[in-house]
C-alpha cells in the first residue's frame, strides 16, 4: 500500500502556516532557501511567483507536495517591501495615504514524485484610508507590523486602514491564497473536504 503524500509548506511565515491551517490538513514547516533581491525590471507578479517556485523547490522532500508562496507589492509603479522599522513603516503609511497598492500574491505547488510544479498568481487591489500621523503612529504603536509588506496587517489592526480591498480571493492579501492553494491540492489528488 502506497504511503500517503507529505504535505510540505516552505516557508517561515507564522502568517502562512495560520492560513494553511485553516484548510485542516495536517502538514509540516520547512525553511526554504531564496534569494528575495528583485530582478531588475521585475514586475511584482513576476517576483511573487519567482520566489513561490524557488521556495518550493528549495526543500528537499521525498514523498511529497510542497508549497511555496510569495508577495510582492507596488505603488505607482514601484516596488514595496517590508519596512522592517518603525521609520520605514511610518514613510511607507505615509505614501499609501488615499492611494491604491497592487499586491501580488503567487503559490507554488511542487509534486516531489512526478515532478509537477503548478503554480497561480492572485492579484489584490487595496485601497488605503487618508492617514494622518496620529493614526499612523497609534496604528504602529500598537501592531507594529514590520514585517508585512506595505506596513498593513489586514488581518488585524490593519483593517482600519484600508478603504477598499479588491480581489478574487481575500487570504491573498495576507500571503497564501487558500482559494487557489486549494484547487492546486486538488487537481494534486489531495482533497481538502
Amino acid at each position: 500500500m502506497a504511503q500517503p503524500r507529505r504535505l510540505v509548506l516552505a516557508s517561515t511565515s507564522r502568517y502562512r502556516k495560520e492560513l494553511l491551517g485553516r484548510l485542516g490538513l495536517p502538514f509540516e514547516v520547512a525553511a526554504p532557501e531564496a534569494d528575495e533581491t528583485p530582478l531588475p525590471g521585475e514586475s511584482p507578479a513576476d517576483l511573487a511567483l519567482r520566489l513561490a517556485v524557488l521556495k518550493a523547490r528549495s526543500v528537499r522532500t521525498a514523498n511529497a507536495l510542497i508549497i511555496g508562496a510569495d508577495q510582492a507589492a507596488a505603488l505607482e509603479g514601484r516596488l514595496l517591501g517590508k519596512p522592517g522599522s518603525h521609520d520605514a513603516a511610518v514613510r511607507q503609511l505615509r505614501e499609501l495615504s488615499g492611494k491604491a497598492a497592487d499586491f501580488q500574491t503567487a503559490v507554488a505547488l511542487v509534486d516531489t514524485e512526478t515532478k509537477s510544479l503548478e503554480t497561480r498568481v492572485v492579484s489584490c487591489r487595496v485601497t488605503f484610508r487618508s492617514l494622518d500621523e496620529r493614526r499612523i503612529e497609534a496604528y504602529l504603536r500598537r501592531e507594529q507590523p514590520y514585517d508585512c509588506t506595505g506596513s498593513a496587517k489586514a488581518e488585524g489592526l490593519g483593517i482600519a486602514l484600508i478603504a477598499r480591498i479588491d480581489t478574487e480571493d481575500p487570504t491573498s492579501l495576507i500571503g497564501l491564497p487558500l482559494i487557489a492553494l486549494t484547487e492546486l491540492l486538488e487537481h494534486a489528488g489531495m482533497q481538502v473536504l
